[in-house]
């Protein structure tokens, strides 16, 4: 690892969000440590509520350590983009690197991301996998999300969005400018920049453990997405109010025209199964508000985004 005073700033932060990694945290260190970065770098992990002693084992580690670490500890879970954004608000890196802790993103490819960064100048720049050694689950789930973001999100066709990117210090200081309980960085990157590009990385197969990414936490991330930063869905909703009382217009009609030709209609069953149809379609409109409301509700309630704990800084780092 290349040293840097602590008087000067970094050329790279290297943010690392920790979920029980008790296991791998020795190894990731020792990886990331290594990397030899022109002008310095700095390490910030940040323990997002872990089950297991990683937060025991990583202030440890730190406190042995004379490189540049911080090491900060949340009281509690509050998920990868919340611990991300913890973990920019303390970088002083002029470019920070964001990566997982399970080694799938070899951190020896931050250097890539860095240089391309630096020779094209660009705000941020997202790693592109040509060979994936995720979960099925867990491609399907970043497939879908993508996806979204291509509908909702003012984001450029092609591009795969990432947790493996490298961001400059302008784009960074710009994101954390957001204090809402429901960050997602990708959304918040692209309402500041189109100075995005992508490069061309390594993917290893996890070493240990699972992906914490489970069903629940895929469909946090995509209402994050969806509610967060669009208001697309209400403007669906109200299509399809529209496009519901059209048809409901013209069936009544209908039934008019039938009732003075023809007699008094008959069928209690097609009655009520457009009585469900219209009734489901109003409460799944309701639910769309009443998520804005709620969300709305707990961002004026200050819900925090992340509740730090502790904070810990290696030797060189308290100097």
């Amino acid at each position: 690892m290349t040293p840097c005073t602590p008087a000067d700033k970094p050329m790279l932060s290297v943010v690392v969000p920790l979920y029980n990694c008790s296991t791998a945290l020795p190894r990731l260190l020792d990886e990331i440590l290594k990397l030899q970065v022109p002008g310095g770098m700095e390490l910030i992990l940040v323990n997002d509520g872990s089950g297991d002693d990683t937060a025991e084992m990583g202030a440890r580690l730190v406190r042995d350590r004379h490189e540049a670490i911080t090491f900060i500890d949340l009281a509690r879970n509050f998920g990868e983009h919340n611990a991300v954004m913890t973990g920019l608000r303390h970088a002083s890196g002029r470019y920070i690197v964001n990566l997982d802790d399970d080694l799938q993103n070899p951190p020896s490819e931050a250097l890539k991301l860095l240089a391309h960064a630096q020779l094209h100048g660009m705000d941020v720049v997202y790693s592109r996998f040509k060979t994936k050694h995720h979960s099925l689950a867990r491609n399907l789930g970043s497939w879908f999300a993508n996806r979204v973001a291509d509908f909702l999100l003012d984001k450029p066709r092609g591009l795969y969005l990432s947790s493996f990117r490298c961001m400059s210090a302008f784009a960074v200081q710009q994101i954390i400018r957001y204090g809402g309980p429901f960050p997602y960085i990708d959304g918040l990157l692209l309402q500041v920049t189109k100075r995005i590009g992508s490069v061309d990385v390594e993917h290893a197969p996890r070493l240990s453990g699972r992906s914490g990414y489970n069903l629940r936490r895929l469909l946090r991330l995509w209402l994050n997405i969806v509610i967060n930063f669009s208001v697309m869905p209400l403007r669906v909703a109200t299509v399809f109010g529209l496009l519901m009382s059209s048809f409901g217009f013209f069936s009544t009609s209908l039934v008019v025209i039938e009732n003075l030709t023809i007699g008094t209609p008959h069928g209690w069953s097609s009655l009520m199964s457009v009585l469900l149809v219209f009734s489901g379609t109003q409460l799944l409109m309701i639910g769309v508000m009443g998520e804005y409301l709620g969300r709305l509700y707990l961002s004026t309630m200050q819900r925090p985004q992340a509740v730090v704990r502790d904070i810990i800084k290696s030797k060189t780092s308290d100097v």
